[in-house]
């Protein structure tokens, strides 16, 4: 189904940032066609919430919802409302204060269902498993058994005049003939969404392609996908599944979730805008404070090498680097996403491996009038230094002054 055809299923519309990706440059990567419409579901307050030792309280849920709301996020899964009384206020609440759609999660059980429904959401997230391992281990029901379920809980929502979002659980491990005979009895009993969800992340970006093409032909409700990190793939495969014609990705801040996590928000959202130059209505330029903020309240570090929030995302010591980097930042950086767009800043990195162009910025940025030969000194003393421990402002510096590097004039200052 066309992700343009939504209709009601519209986010409000928001103001747009002025900040955009920049022109693919000439080579082979410069087609931007295979996706045209795409919609956000976060989950980081649901799945990203079952990190292991990770838990938000009331206010936590409250504040980094009311920052996905502010940025244009499509959909917000507030959490699991049966769950607890305080996760059911925490639901409710999120749901009357925030102007997205807001989604419930709910077992195909009638209880679970009623608290979402109670809760107040927009939409209730219902799932069941369908591979055998799961139903005979886990669930200990029959195939049977977990059809008919699925079907009278999609029609329960459905009932309430709520929209309904069905998920065959570990569906990339489900037998396909029995995985197309939920998704088509799923549909027919109303449901809105299909989301197929690759839950203990065993799918590579081909075959889960080719997946989605085949719930596209049995089903005519939108196609949702929910990608997990196991084998590093989550976001790539989320790709892949708007490529294969899904209208929307269920993805968390900083990637967090169950074992290795889910796609990452930030990563997925700026591969669609900056690589298939997809206008998601995402506010981009809050990305880094939004993952700040999901970091402290997580306690889940970020790497530094993070893609696109990590503190390395935009930082270069490499002299060859670094140089070019200050020519013309588009020579080692993506050129299609800068720091700009995403609210964070790029950062010259002194250390072993920095060149006298680093150099000289750096001295320059700190008020200083260096002579070339002065340069080549003080670049001799960050190397030396930047072998065996981090080169800081301070460091560099002290050099300049046991150098005797003059400090620029006020007048030129000026």
């Amino acid at each position: 189904m066309e992700a343009s055809s939504y209709g009601c299923l519209c986010p409000t519309t928001r103001a747009r940032r002025n900040l955009r990706r920049i022109e693919f440059f000439q080579g082979t990567l410069d087609s931007t066609s295979e996706i045209t419409d795409a919609r956000i579901f976060d989950t980081t307050l649901r799945d990203g919430e079952q990190s292991p030792r990770t838990s938000f309280n009331y206010e936590d849920k409250r504040e980094i919802a009311a920052l996905l709301d502010e940025m244009g996020t499509h959909v917000i899964e507030a959490g699991f409302p049966v769950n607890s009384d305080a996760e059911f206020e925490a639901v409710r609440d999120i749901a009357e204060s925030t102007r997205v759609t807001t989604c419930g999660l709910a077992r195909v059980v009638e209880k679970d269902i009623e608290a979402a429904l109670d809760s107040g959401v927009d939409m209730v997230h219902t799932f069941v498993s369908t591979s055998d391992v799961q139903l005979q281990d886990s669930m200990h029901a029959t195939r049977q058994e977990a059809l008919d379920t699925a079907v009278d809980c999609v029609e329960m929502i459905k009932d309430a005049g709520v929209e309904c979002m069905f998920s065959p659980m570990d569906a990339t491990r489900t037998d396909e003939d029995f995985l197309v005979e939920v998704i088509e009895a799923t549909s027919a009993a109303g449901a809105d969404w299909i989301n197929i969800p690759d839950t203990c992340g065993v799918a590579t970006p081909r075959r889960f392609y080719d997946l989605i093409e085949i719930v596209d032909d049995c089903t005519d409700a939108y196609i949702d996908v929910h990608t997990h990190d196991d084998f590093g793939l989550a976001s790539a495969n989320a790709i892949s599944g708007f490529e294969a014609g899904a209208s929307q990705a269920q993805v968390s801040v900083n990637g967090i979730g169950e074992r290795a996590g889910n796609a990452a928000y930030e990563e997925v959202v700026m591969a669609l805008e900056s690589l298939y130059d997809v206008d998601t209505g995402i506010d981009t330029t809050r990305i880094t404070e939004l993952s700040r903020i999901v970091e402290e309240k997580s306690d889940i570090g970020v790497p530094a090498n993070k893609p696109v929030v990590g503190r390395n995302a935009f930082s270069h010591e490499s002299g060859i680097h670094a140089a070019g980097v200050i020519e013309n930042s588009d020579t080692f950086e993506p050129g299609v996403m800068t720091p700009e767009m995403v609210g964070a800043t790029r950062e010259l990195v002194l250390g072993k491996h920095t060149g006298a162009h680093s150099v000289r910025e750096r001295l320059v940025d700190a008020g200083y009038d260096p002579s070339e030969a002065e340069v080549r000194e003080v670049t001799r003393r960050v190397k030396e230094y930047g072998a065996e421990e981090q080169v800081t402002m301070s460091v560099l510096e002290r050099f300049a002054e046991e150098i005797g590097v003059t400090e620029e004039s006020e007048e030129v200052r000026a």
